[in-house]
């Protein structure tokens, strides 16, 4: 099998754009790759051979006539199922639609280099953290939420998962912008690439392990994760204190958008009759999100984020822990309820989740591994619209404790 699986995007760019390699040969690397890996981990709903062979041709006649490539040209992509991609039935994970859309997490195995997700309570920084890779949630609004006017209201936002810092920043160079049907829209910054390829500067880094979420406590090797990343920056010249967030109660705002975003999205499938048990309960247990109790959350998101970011006054970066817990089994949430997956969810987005409502830009970076051999992680939060400082700190964290992927 071809070793093409092991270069990044900024790598498989460079060398299809030079003509070292052909945009063909990677899309059959990713390829043979996936039907190695695959069956056995079920990340694919759908493989695009056919369409991904052709797409790889074009581009190499294309740079064999002559045309600029552009920043991520021959690089294979996986996009979650609720983002439209022509041609493709956008299933959000169910069977509740049918029509293929008219227009438009492998990434750890060495599939793809890059995996365009979701996150609208940590959807981007959760599996990132359990899987090593680097996973930056954007300010709300960077990225266009097209054709849908937005993502779970004010909670969602897209974005990739990827292996390298530099990767994420120049995927997010390519996708970032707004159409006027988008909700939000961020505020100017400067470019994600450069920002990735830049030293931070001497920052002031605060870090805490106090869990958002009541009742919830980290696991040990989180705290150290975290504790050690501070040392870490501490080392690299950072003015690093240990802080209390202070955080405001993120629920009366997270609760209704996040019951009207599972709402609205089932409104919109073809077959609401063929959407599994739990995703039916859960509709039907957000019947008392009326449109006035949304716009009442909406609202108060707006005083939650004002709270959340009073950090922000005497810190430029927040550290903590990314999720409590340790990856749990496959099928934890198998067979239960809307509320008893809730609550096993809980955890898992227990210092994510307030970033959603108050729509800050953090990042999953990972932290080495733990004791049982999984994957570690840490979570940099930054000001609104200050994307391109978490890209920066990362790097640098990135070159002073580089991080690898499992040889599978």
């Amino acid at each position: 099998m071809s070793e093409l699986h092991l270069l990044d995007a900024a790598e498989t760019a460079r060398r299809t754009s030079a003509g070292e390699v052909s945009a063909v040969e990677v899309a059959r690397a990713s390829l043979e790759r996936i039907a190695a890996l695959d069956p056995g981990l079920n990340a694919m709903s759908r493989v695009l051979a056919t369409e991904a062979l052709a797409e790889a041709e074009s581009r190499d006649a294309a740079l064999a006539a002559g045309e600029p490539c552009g920043p991520l040209h021959g690089v294979p992509v996986v996009i979650k199922e609720e983002v439209d991609v022509a041609g493709t039935v956008t299933t959000f994970g169910g069977e509740g639609n049918s029509t293929p859309a008219a227009a438009d997490v492998a990434v750890a195995t060495g599939m793809v280099p890059v995996g365009l997700g979701g996150d609208g309570g940590g959807s981007i920084r959760i599996p990132s953290a359990m899987c090593g890779l680097f996973g930056l949630k954007p300010q709300r609004g960077r990225v266009t939420t097209a054709p849908h006017p937005h993502l779970w209201w004010a909670l969602g936002t897209a974005g990739p998962l990827t292996r390298t810092v530099l990767d994420s920043a120049i995927f997010y160079d390519a996708i970032r912008g707004n159409v006027p049907t988008d909700l939000y829209s961020a505020g100017e910054t400067g470019s994600f690439t450069e920002a990735a390829r830049t030293a931070p500067g001497r920052l002031r880094i605060g870090w805490s392990t106090k869990p958002v979420t009541l009742g919830v406590r980290p696991d040990p090797a989180h705290v150290r994760a975290v504790q050690d990343t501070a040392r870490l920056l501490g080392e690299l010249g950072h003015d690093v204190r240990e802080v209390d967030p202070r955080y405001p109660d993120p629920t009366l705002a997270f609760v209704p958008q996040f019951f009207a975003g599972i709402r609205d999205e089932a409104a919109m499938v073809e077959h609401p009759e063929r959407l599994e048990r739990r995703t039916r309960e859960t509709r039907r247990l957000g019947a008392w999100v009326t449109p006035r109790v949304r716009d009442w959350a909406l609202r108060q998101s707006e005083e939650i984020s004002r709270a959340a970011n009073r950090v922000f006054d005497d810190v430029d970066v927040l550290l903590t822990p990314t999720v409590a817990h340790r990856p749990p089994q496959v099928g934890v949430i198998d067979g239960r309820g809307t509320v008893g997956s809730t609550l096993k969810a809980m955890p898992a987005i227990a210092y994510c989740a307030i970033w959603n409502v108050a729509g800050n830009p953090a990042a999953n970076v990972p932290a080495g591994l733990g004791e049982d051999g999984l994957p570690l992680g840490v979570q940099l939060v930054g000001r609104q619209h200050d994307e391109t400082t978490l890209l920066s700190l990362s790097a640098q964290l990135e070159a002073a404790r580089p991080w690898s992927f499992p040889r599978l």
